[in-house]
């Protein structure tokens, strides 16, 4: 598998850390309270398909980026920088 990272250009997996759902994008408010905490920090969905996910090109820049992969045949479908999702 490769990636196209949006600052190196296409790169060979093994220069890519996997660091989990996209979801840690979308951090909670300080005052959200527990329930949205244990919601962020321990539940992930798992869909057989497209799914957001966070890379760091960890061999290369150091950019964190959103990785749209579809889980049933590892195609990556969307590359960008995790900074400019989060907004």
């Amino acid at each position: 598998m490769r990636l196209t990272c949006p600052l190196c250009g296409e790169r060979d997996l093994r220069e890519f850390l996997y660091r989990g759902s996209a979801k840690l994008l979308a951090r909670p408010a300080g005052d959200a309270g527990a329930e949205a905490f244990h919601d962020y920090l321990n539940l992930r969905d798992n869909p057989a398909g497209p799914n957001a996910e966070l890379w760091q090109h960890a061999g290369g820049c150091r950019a964190w980026l959103r990785v749209v992969r579809d889980t049933r045949d590892h195609a990556v479908l969307e590359v960008g920088l995790a900074r400019e999702a989060a907004r």
